[in-house]
């Protein structure tokens, strides 16, 4: 729950749960606030902001009890997206839009813990600043988004209408977007439809869940592109936009995506006779996007290959198949 909010900071107050007594303080509000990066959360904890019963704490890795209230002064830095110079793959640019190949490992747009390093940052070096205003200073040009760790096609308007008409083609579903996605174990049909409304996991909230809080609907469908001995590749197309829509999905059916450990992905995989650690990433790529033209309405439609390292997976995977 949220308290007072003095000039000077955001003042949030949490209760430890019983499954939360022994965890470390750090994780517990790392988990029940997602906007910020544990190493700010640690700098507030060794600034005295954080209190324990009413009490100040200054060591990150103090165990809380079941029962604890955690409190927290949050203070907010004023943040502004820039220009840098980062490596970005424009696959297309007109004077309406621009389609970029995300790589992993790229957030889409600065936030609380999230300064620097960004698709938009990047965005504003190579394009000199003509982006939308619609979703705001943080955000100029981004309609949609797709997680860090996810690379792949991504669209971004380069002006306010051009922002729009993308927009109501998302909202109308109008857009198709296919996603290369290799899960955990055997996807028995060939194809088929996930429908399992998603919300903001109730105990870890850097997660969703399927029934979580305030749950809307999201539906993914997919069909079998290719199967391994322990292992299924998936083409999947997000019917809504959920936040981590595709991979709580296959999590869902007990097939989670290769590498996402969030969400329930094991830390080794069985490749033939060995077992080895698994990719860094979440095997899930933006392979494929259509949609209509903001101004013209001509039919658009991109394509990008799985990157080296999932492409590479995928080889070793065939190898010991043979």
């Amino acid at each position: 729950m949220t308290g007072n909010q003095p000039q000077d900071g955001d003042l949030r107050e949490f209760v430890a749960a019983a499954e939360d007594a022994g965890r470390r303080l750090d994780v517990f509000l790392a988990e029940h606030m997602p906007d910020w990066s544990r190493s700010q959360l640690q700098q507030m904890v060794r600034s005295g902001l954080v209190k324990i019963d009413g009490q100040p704490v200054t060591k990150s890795g103090t165990k809380l009890g079941a029962g604890a209230r955690v409190s927290i002064l949050a203070k907010h830095e004023p943040l502004h997206a820039f220009a840098e110079d980062l490596p970005l793959n424009i696959i297309y640019e007109d004077e309406d839009l621009a389609v970029v190949d995300k790589a992993a490992g790229m957030a889409v747009h600065i936030g609380v813990g999230t300064k620097a390093g960004t698709l938009v940052n990047a965005l504003l070096f190579h394009l000199g600043g003509g982006l939308s205003s619609v979703a705001g200073e943080m955000r100029p040009g981004i309609v949609h988004r797709l997680d860090k760790m996810t690379s792949g096609l991504i669209v971004v308007a380069k002006n306010d209408a051009a922002h729009r008409a993308l927009a109501d083609q998302f909202r109308a579903r109008t857009v198709h977007k296919h996603y290369q996605t290799l899960v955990h174990g055997r996807v028995e049909a060939e194809q088929g439809k996930i429908e399992a409304a998603v919300g903001r996991d109730p105990v870890k909230r850097a997660r969703m869940k399927v029934d979580g809080i305030a749950p809307r609907e999201a539906v993914t469908l997919y069909r079998v592109l290719r199967r391994f001995h322990h292992f299924t590749l998936v083409d999947a197309e997000p019917q809504t936009g959920r936040t981590h829509q595709i991979r709580i999905h296959f999590a869902y059916l007990h097939h989670p995506v290769v590498g996402d450990r969030m969400y329930g992905a094991p830390g080794k995989v069985r490749i033939g006779a060995q077992e080895r650690e698994t990719l860094d990433r979440n095997f899930l790529h933006a392979a494929r996007i259509e949609f209509a033209h903001p101004r013209t309405g001509e039919p658009m439609n991109f394509s990008s290959p799985p990157p080296p390292r999932l492409a590479a997976f995928l080889e070793l995977l065939e190898q010991h198949d043979r």
